[in-house]
Formats: C-alpha cells, structure tokens, sequence
C-alpha cells in the first residue's frame, strides 16, 4: 500500500490558531511552485492507494492552477481507493467543485470549525456559518462521494451549549464524517501570543473534557461511529488516508514543508516557498532524513495505534517486528490496564474512554527512552 501527502501551503487569511506551515497567497509565485510541485511528484510511484491534498488552503488556487494540478495528478497517478481535498466552504464554488469531479477526487475535508460567527471570526477565519451548508450542498450536487468537516473546541469564550449547537448544525448536513478538535495552543502562533500577553482566555480543562464527553456521546447517538480518539465516521466513510499514519504505515510527502516516510526513512522537505523553489530547481527539496530505529518504530506503533478504537494488534506487532508485544511493553500493558486506561483482549490492545481522556499520558508510557 502506497499513499501520498500534497502541501498546498497558500491561504487567502493566516487563522489566529493555525500553525501549519503557509503563506498569504498575494504575491507569491503560486505557478512556479505548481511547477516545482509537478516536478516533484514524477519522481513518485505512480500507484498510489490513497492521496490527501492539504494546506494551507487548497481552495486558494485559482481554478486554471486547480486544473492544471489536478490535471496532472489524472494523469500521472493511478489512485486506487481515496483521493482528499481540504477546503474552505466560502472559496469551493461550483466550478472548483466540478474540476475536482473531473479529476476524480472522491471525498473532500472541509474546515469548518465551528458555526458560530462570532467564534468563526475570533478564528480568522474567511467564511460564515451560512456558507457551510451551501458548501456541503454544493459538493454533494456535483457527486463528491464523502464529505467530512472539522470541528474545534475549547475555543476562547466558547460554551458547552455552543459545543452542542455546533454539532446539532453538523447533523443536519448531508455528511459522512467529522474530527472534532481540541484547541492546541501552539508556538508562533497569534492565539499563542495573545495568550502569553494575557489577552486570551480559554474554558478551563475540566469544561473541555465536558466538551468532548458530549462530543462522543451525541454522536453514539446518530449514525456516526467513534473510530479513534478525534475522528467519527457514518459506515463505510473513515478517512483511509488518515489511517495510514495511525497505522504506522509508509507514505510519500511532496510539497514545501511536508512529510514523508519512505523504506523505514522519515523525511521532510525545506518549508518556506522561495526555498523549495530554489530547492527543486536544483533537483532535490529534502531537506533532512531520519533512518527510523526499530525501538522508535515500535514506539510509535503503540502510541500511534492506539489512536484508534479498535486499538493494536498483539499478531501485527509480532509480524512487523518478530517479537512478542509483551516482551517489550508488557509492564506498561500491566500497569494501564490495572488504572483502567487500556483494555487487554485476546489480540487486541485497547484504550478505554478513561484512556482517551488522558490519552498523552498513555502514550508516554511506551516511550522506551524514558
């Protein structure tokens, strides 16, 4: 199985949480990275099974780049299962939509976040809540088989009843999955420094863990199924590209700034646009490598896997590795599953709902390092 990960890293409005790597797209050479972006991708085996376009924004391209990337990737690509795009609701217009059609992306990622206008705009985010259904709307008229949305909370001023309209709104809509997000405050970004001045002010944890208690219980009521710990899905709709790196599989990264892991190698390219220019034009845009031990792989089998309801496997572990799962983490496994944080069954290994709650603490414990 082969998978493959775009960075588109242009946005119309830089969001006051995001901190991903992108640029305002005024002014920047948006066609000679679409090249150099093209450039990269034939270097890439053609088969792929699954292929995610992210950002940034990949909506901020205008519909003759859209064409001419998708375009390409037709061309090149044979993609087998998923093909994923990440949009904006206020930038999908019906003509992006029918150019995403026509070169086959079959499910689309849409940044909602809340739908609460006032919350929308502490976000900087472009659009409003009632563009959100004309979005959706829009892609399912032009026969985009999956639509998924993002969700936050634990936003700045966000209530628990403004939690719950949001995915009453959510339900509404013609969709097939959601992730539901905890606010992360992250470095270098605006919300980060407005926090550090003491200008923000976020819900405390204990309103947060009400916020996603609710979370997964609303939606254990609809036709939505928790799969892992952020992510929920109708039957027949889990993201396959996503779970490739829950699974701890390997896929190719292409694009200024993304992500790879390749022949047990973990790779990541030059992330400002002018340097994966300069970069690729001379041939090559990684800019640095990391041949994974099998004591890190393992590590991140666990902590990554474990992600997932349906937790890890004691037989793929041993398959992958030749070694027994017990004999590495047997006294972590003891130890979590005595609090309650894991679940021990036959080949399975499990994190409870008390496990998820303090998820960072359960997978801290399969750090050999530590």
């Amino acid at each position: 199985m082969t998978s493959l990960y775009i960075h588109i890293p242009f946005c119309n409005r830089i969001c006051t949480y995001c901190d991903f790597n992108k640029f305002l797209i005024k002014n920047q050479p948006v066609d000679q990275y679409i090249d150099c972006l093209i450039k990269e991708l034939k270097e890439i085996s053609k088969d792929i099974d699954t292929l995610f376009i992210g950002g940034g924004t990949p909506t901020a391209l205008n519909e003759e780049q859209l064409e001419r990337l998708l375009g390409f990737i037709s061309r090149h690509f044979k993609i087998k299962r998923e093909f994923s795009m990440e949009a904006n609701p206020d930038e999908l217009t019906r003509e992006k939509i029918l150019i995403m059609k026509r070169y086959h992306v079959n499910r689309l990622s849409l940044g909602v976040q809340t739908f609460d206008n006032e919350l929308l705009k502490l976000l900087g985010r472009t659009h409003v809540e009632s563009d959100i259904k004309k979005a959706v709307d829009t892609a399912k008229s032009a026969g985009i088989e999956s639509v998924s949305i993002d969700l936050m909370y634990h936003l700045p001023t966000q209530t628990l009843q403004q939690v719950k309209d949001d995915l009453e709104h959510a339900l509404a809509l013609d969709i097939d999955h959601i992730s539901s997000y905890s606010l992360i405050l992250e470095p270098k970004t605006q919300f980060y420094n407005q926090y550090r001045k003491g200008m923000l002010q976020l819900p405390d944890e204990t309103l947060a863990a009400e916020m996603y208690d609710y979370t997964i219980e609303r939606l254990a009521q609809s036709d939505f199924k928790q799969y892992e710990i952020s992510n929920f899905a109708k039957e027949g709709h889990e993201s396959e590209h996503n779970k490739v790196y829950w699974q701890n599989k390997e896929y190719y990264g292409a694009g200024a700034g993304s992500h790879g892991y390749v022949n047990g190698s973990r790779y990541y390219n030059v992330a400002p646009v002018p340097h994966y220019i300069k970069a690729m034009q001379k041939g090559d845009a990684v800019k640095e490598t990391h041949q994974v031990t099998q004591e890190e792989s393992m590590e991140e089998f666990m902590f990554l896997g474990l992600r997932m309801n349906e937790g890890v496997s004691r037989a793929d572990f041993f398959k992958r590795y030749g070694i027994q799962i017990d004999d590495i983490f047997g006294d972590a496994l003891a130890q979590l599953e005595r609090s309650g944080h894991l679940k021990l069954q036959d080949d399975k290994i499990m994190m409870t709902p008390e496990g998820r709650m303090v998820g960072n603490d359960v997978f801290e414990q399969f750090l050999l390092s530590i």
